[in-house]
């Protein structure tokens, strides 16, 4: 497993990213979620990723348990906030002052650690002041409670805006965590050259375009039963849009690709992911060991020009490029 250093800090983070959204408590069971977890550490994957809105925060105290006895210095343990938990009253979304001091020692007490080594504004709250935002982590990172400050699906501008504020405060905003794969570009037109700017990574989700660029939907074909775009409680609305045969096509083409490299498909779209070297490390979740076992091998592969150029007209035009798209990643109201 290869380390990289996340946003202009100290710290590295392995490249690939372990983490439980869709899966710890809801899609899988808590002794298979742990069974994935220590396939993970095995791996040599020492990066996990949550939120406190996944399953409603069960998702936190899976990963928690899941991690218990394991040395906490040799870990990174990424969480978020932003989206409803608990009974979902008025100040329990968002990123206020009062949401995010509750919610970060809800988190550290479901973990089971002391502090999270980053700690994410989960979307863009457009009805809370940045400088509210930003002070309530300064005062968490002040606290010891959080090391680092990351976002999620954030654009360009709200970038530049976030660190801004967060040098005045003392603080670093070092990362990013926006979807990124094959099929889904919009960062690569402006969050990726302002983030290299700034110094701030991005860590990827959905690198496998949600199994997509597994190879396992076919054109025409019926849905695998007990796939993802058969679950509707496991994201098979975010899946859809990826379902339609000229996608399907496109991503057929990548197969004979795959192959002359010694990959898989899925080890494939990871990798393509690392080549960005924006990119610090790409989140895998997975539903069995195996999975993780599989997935890992993409980390340390180097892709040749010549197969980045084969996957491109694979692809073709129905890759996602439109910039404007990353401002839409957040609600408008909450």
């Amino acid at each position: 497993m290869e380390h990289r250093y996340l946003g202009n800090s100290g710290l590295k983070v392995s490249e690939i990213t372990y983490g439980n959204w869709l899966t710890h408590g809801s899609q899988v069971e808590n002794d298979v979620a742990t069974q994935c977890v220590h396939a993970a550490l095995d791996a040599g994957i020492t990066t996990f990723d949550t939120a406190d809105t996944y399953a409603n925060t069960v998702a936190e105290q899976v990963l928690g348990d899941a991690l218990k006895g394991q040395r906490r210095e040799s870990l990174e343990i990424f969480t978020k906030v932003y989206f409803p938990t608990g009974p979902k009253g008025p100040n329990d979304t968002g990123l206020s002052r009062k949401h995010i001091r509750e919610s970060i020692d809800a988190s550290l007490i479901r973990l089971g650690t002391d502090y999270v080594d980053l700690y994410q504004a989960h979307r863009y709250d457009y009805e809370t002041p940045l400088e509210e935002t930003m002070q309530a982590f300064a005062q968490a990172v002040h606290q010891g409670k959080a090391l680092y400050i990351g976002v999620s699906e954030w654009s360009a501008e709200q970038l530049r805006a976030g660190h801004k504020l967060a040098t005045e405060l003392g603080i670093q905003l070092i990362s990013n965590q926006p979807q990124y794969s094959a099929l889904w570009r919009v960062i690569e037109g402006e969050v990726v050259p302002t983030s290299r700017e700034l110094g701030i990574s991005q860590i990827v989700w959905s690198p496998v375009a949600q199994g997509v660029l597994t190879g396992k939907y076919k054109p025409g074909a019926e849905l695998p039963s007990g796939s993802r775009a058969t679950d509707a409680a496991g994201g098979a609305d975010m899946i859809s849009n990826w379902l339609r045969d000229e996608v399907l096509t496109g991503v057929q083409k990548l197969e004979p690709i795959a192959e002359e490299n010694g990959l898989s498909m899925a080890q494939l779209a990871v990798a393509w992911v690392l080549q960005n070297d924006n990119v610090a490390s790409a989140i895998i979740g997975a539903s069995r060991p195996q999975q993780v076992t599989d997935n890992v091998k993409a980390s340390g592969v180097t892709l040749s020009p010549e197969t980045l150029a084969a996957i491109d007209a694979a692809i073709g035009d129905v890759a996602e490029t439109d910039v404007s798209l990353t401002v839409g990643r957040s609600p408008k109201s909450r």
